[in-house]
C-alpha cells in the first residue's frame, strides 16, 4: 500500500473514532445536537490541524477537504440518534464509559501513525523528534480541545498511560521502519498503542503523581 494510502487510511479510522467518543462527551454533558457536533469535530481534526500548522501545511489539510467535516457531523448525528432511539440510553454508565475507552483509544492509535508519518515526510528519514512530536500532538490534541470545551479537565493530563502511549508507539514506528517497512511498521505501532492503553485502563496503570505526605499527631511525615 501505498504510504499516501496509508495515512488516509489511518486518518478516516482516528477520525471516526474521535467523532465517536467526543459525541458520547457532549451526550453525557446534556448538549444539543450543535454542541455534540462541535465536539465530535474538534476532536476529529483538532489534532491534525494543529500538526499541520506546526508544520507550516497552511491552510490544514482538514480545512482543504470537506470528508473529515462530513464523516465527523455524520458521526455525531448517528451517535445521538443511537443514543436516544435504541438502548445506549439505557445503558449503565460504566458501559458508555467502556465505549468510550475504546473509541478514544483507537483514535489516539490511529492519529499517532498519520502524525508519525507526517513527520518522517517532512523531517525526513533520520530524524526522531518530528515524527514523535507530531505523533503525539496529533493523537491527544483533538481529545485536549474537546476537553476544554466540554470544561473538564484534559483526559491527557491525569489519566492512565495517555500520552505515554502515542511516544512509546511512534519512537517504535521511528526505530523499526527500515527493518519493517512502511506498512507493517505502521500497523506494529498501531497495535502496540492499543495494547499499552487498553492495558493501562484494565490493570489502572499511571505514571508517578506527586502527592503530599501525611502527618502524624505528633508531627512526624510518613509516605
Amino acid at each position: 500500500m501505498a504510504v499516501e494510502d496509508l495515512w488516509r487510511l489511518f486518518d478516516i479510522i482516528g477520525t471516526l473514532a474521535f467523532a465517536v467518543s467526543g459525541a458520547l462527551v457532549g451526550i453525557s454533558r446534556r448538549m444539543d445536537i450543535f454542541g455534540i457536533s462541535v465536539l465530535a469535530l474538534a476532536t476529529a481534526v483538532g489534532g491534525g490541524m494543529v500538526r499541520d500548522v506546526l508544520v507550516g501545511i497552511t491552510p490544514p489539510m482538514a480545512l482543504r477537504d470537506t470528508t473529515n467535516f462530513l464523516l465527523s457531523v455524520g458521526v455525531a448525528l448517528a451517535t445521538s440518534f443511537l443514543y436516544q432511539w435504541t438502548a445506549l440510553h439505557r445503558m449503565r454508565r460504566q458501559r458508555l464509559l467502556t465505549i468510550f475507552n475504546v473509541s478514544d483509544t483507537i483514535g489516539l492509535a490511529a492519529f499517532t501513525i498519520t502524525g508519525a508519518l507526517t513527520g518522517v515526510r517532512v523531517g525526513g528519514d533520520d530524524s526522531y523528534v518530528l515524527p514523535i512530536l507530531l505523533a503525539a500532538t496529533t493523537a491527544v490534541g483533538g481529545g485536549m480541545i474537546r476537553d476544554v470545551l466540554a470544561q473538564r479537565m484534559p483526559v491527557v493530563l491525569y489519566a492512565e498511560v495517555y500520552a505515554a502511549a502515542s511516544l512509546v508507539g511512534a519512537f517504535v514506528f521511528c526505530a523499526l521502519r527500515f527493518t519493517l517497512g512502511v506498512e507493517a511498521d505502521s500497523w506494529l505501532a498501531f497495535l502496540l498503542v492499543l495494547m499499552i492503553r487498553f492495558a493501562a485502563i484494565h490493570w489502572n496503570w499511571s505514571l508517578y503523581h506527586p502527592r503530599p505526605p501525611k502527618r502524624h499527631r505528633d508531627g512526624e511525615m510518613e509516605e
